[in-house]
């Protein structure tokens, strides 16, 4: 088979309270990629749509969208996994690819998040759990994350304080991405200090600061086979490994609270595929939608052994200039988290920084790049590892 590359990448800016519509939303993802790649709608042979639909309004936005960009009569489908819902979307608009069935395909993820009311929000979220057996208890996504924290801190002696430098970071990057919604300093004596917002506790021992916005946005990922990438692109870049899992949606079914195992099985198929090891990588984009999010995953990619995540942080080896740059964008915690498009935002970071148009935040001359998106709590895993 033939490699399947990237050839345009579009994001629009992630707000708190989009005024539009979901069409306009996925429009200025959308616009941003196709000027990216160069290329007409009638050069795209099928558009993949990516949301989690318990926030859309509209049922099967999949044709509403395509129709509004222009994407008919070619075939369009509608996917969800929940909050990795555009990396599933790459790795079937690949599978479409290699197929032979279509030549280039348009991944669109969104989330007009700001459609329901907060309290609507936390309401779906738990939903996301298994509404027989768990989101009846009143569980919601920080508490899941609290408990994973938990343990981490029990068998490893991580602290409060190692989770929010984690945040620091994010909100050093976040200042320089003019897309994040999130574009404040953040300070470690900020989350010792009672009177401050990022203090507040929302569950043991997470607190506001902790945790990621969320957010309305749109990514989009332009997708072709290799003979049309070099067509249309002059740096395309290259899908070199995929790897997807799934896991108990019950937490009582998982083996360990200290990690994800569907980050440890998809990124051991990502990197077999790819034929690299986790010192091949050069910058990744990693799913820190709490804090200790982003310290599970440097063990669970193999960027740490079990439990030495901690020492990274503190060390700033994830930091821009250090041995292994993480979300040297903001992240979910400062970039926000517009569930249907955080897949394919995380995709077109790693694709500007192997082409070298990262601005700022461009790591030293990177060839390789991983994407680590993770839907629910570790129900859902993708890793994407990408080259030049």
């Amino acid at each position: 088979m033939g490699k399947v590359g990237i050839i345009g990448v579009g994001q629009s800016a992630f707000v708190r309270n989009y005024p539009g519509s979901i069409r306009e939303l996925a429009f200025e993802g959308f616009k941003e990629a196709m000027q990216d790649a160069k290329i007409k709608t009638t050069d795209i042979g099928a558009s993949i749509i990516c949301s989690a639909p318990e926030y859309d309004k509209q049922r099967s936005p999949a044709g509403v969208l395509a129709e509004y960009l222009g994407l008919i009569p070619q075939p369009t489908f509608y996917l969800e996994s929940l909050c990795s819902s555009s990396s599933m979307g790459l790795r079937t608009a690949y599978a479409l690819i290699q197929s032979g069935l279509h030549d280039v395909v348009a991944v669109i993820g969104f989330q007009k998040m700001s459609e329901i009311t907060s309290a609507e929000s936390q309401e779906r979220m738990g939903r996301g759990a298994d509404i027989q057996w768990e989101s009846p208890f009143g569980t919601m996504m920080p508490a899941y994350y609290a408990m994973h924290a938990q343990a981490h801190m029990a068998k490893y002696g991580t602290t409060s304080e190692d989770l929010a430098l984690i945040r620091v970071k994010a909100a050093t990057y976040g200042q320089k991405n003019p897309k994040a919604v999130y574009r404040k300093p953040v300070t470690l004596e900020m989350f010792s200090q009672p009177d401050n917002p990022l203090a507040s506790p929302i569950a043991s021992p997470l607190k506001v600061g902790d945790c990621c916005a969320n957010a309305d946005g749109s990514s989009c990922l332009i997708v072709a086979n290799e003979e049309k990438a070099k067509e249309f692109c002059q740096k395309p870049v290259w899908i070199m490994g995929l790897g997807s899992a799934s896991a108990a949606v019950n937490i009582a079914g998982r083996d360990s609270l200290t990690g994800l195992s569907v980050a440890r099985a998809s990124a051991a198929q990502a990197y077999k595929m790819a034929g690299v090891t986790p010192n091949d990588i050069d910058v990744a984009e990693v799913h820190d939608c709490f804090t200790i999010a982003e310290m599970m995953a440097y063990e669970d990619l193999g960027f740490a052994k079990p439990g030495e995540g901690k020492d990274l942080i503190r060390s700033k080896e994830t930091y821009k200039e250090g041995k292994i740059p993480v979300n040297v964008d903001g992240g979910l915690l400062s970039k926000g988290h517009p569930i249907g498009a955080t897949g394919g935002s995380q995709i077109r970071t790693i694709v500007l920084q192997l082409r070298g148009e990262a601005g700022e935040i461009q790591v030293k001359d990177p060839e390789i790049g991983l994407v680590h998106n993770i839907g629910g709590v570790g129900l859902y895993g993708n890793v994407t590892i990408l080259g030049r």
